[in-house]
């Protein structure tokens, strides 16, 4: 059973950032998710120490945090591939 969730215009970046996380810790696994994250939140605030840098430091940092808190803080469960699942 598949229930089609509507996400509002102006949540839709976090929306498509989260799916992204997902995606990324379906591919890599928990563990290595996490070093990941943590390896570019380095290199993001690395980044965001000169001006020009920042444009891209802070979006990366900002992203692998999410990744981070995704991969300590959820079920193994959530990243399942739902499309094999059969009711």
């Amino acid at each position: 059973m598949e229930t089609n969730r509507r996400v509002p215009l102006l949540l839709w970046p976090f929306y498509a950032l989260m799916q992204l996380v997902i995606w990324i810790l379906k591919v890599t696994g928990r563990l290595l998710g996490f070093i990941l994250g943590i390896v570019l939140i380095v290199v993001g605030v690395l980044l965001s120490m000169t001006l020009i840098g920042a444009i891209f430091g802070v979006p990366l940092a900002i992203l692998d945090v999410m990744l981070a808190f995704k991969s300590l803080f959820s079920r193994q469960k959530s990243f399942s591939n739902s499309d094999n699942q059969t009711v």
